[in-house]
């Protein structure tokens, strides 16, 4: 149990130290534009205030089975299906994550949709050169 609260103390003091993170999903592409736009609206999309629409946009080939009970976008229960999709990547504070990532449930079209959150040590580097 003492080794457990040892790590969970590492990660808070970890994550007190993060102040950007980087934000990937899977998303078929005609939904793209509304999900940039509305990113961009709740500021998730700005680089030190002199730049926003900053996202990257790639082509991904992904893979998928609905199981009994899913509610599939795109194929059906038990079938293996694949597809095109876009991965959007994009760098935001911290502060904005929570909000980012409901922005993208809110417009994303898959029952559940793949969301990665990634702490960025780079910015922990740059407030420590500071």
């Amino acid at each position: 149990m003492k080794f457990v609260y040892q790590i969970l103390c590492a990660v808070s003091i970890f994550w007190k130290g993060v102040f950007m993170v980087k934000i990937e999903c899977y998303i078929p592409e005609e939904y793209v534009a509304q999900l940039r736009d509305a990113l961009n609206d709740i500021g998730a999309l700005t680089v030190d205030g002199n730049y926003d629409y900053c996202m990257a946009v790639s082509k991904v080939r992904g893979s998928w089975r609905a199981l009994s009970g899913a509610n599939p976008y795109m194929g059906n229960i038990g079938d293996i299906c694949d597809a095109e999709e876009a991965k959007i990547e994009f760098n935001c504070k911290k502060e904005l994550y929570k909000t980012a990532v409901d922005t993208i449930k809110r417009i994303h079209p898959y029952e559940k949709p793949v969301i990665n959150v990634i702490p960025l040590i780079i910015s922990i580097v740059e407030r420590s050169e500071r």
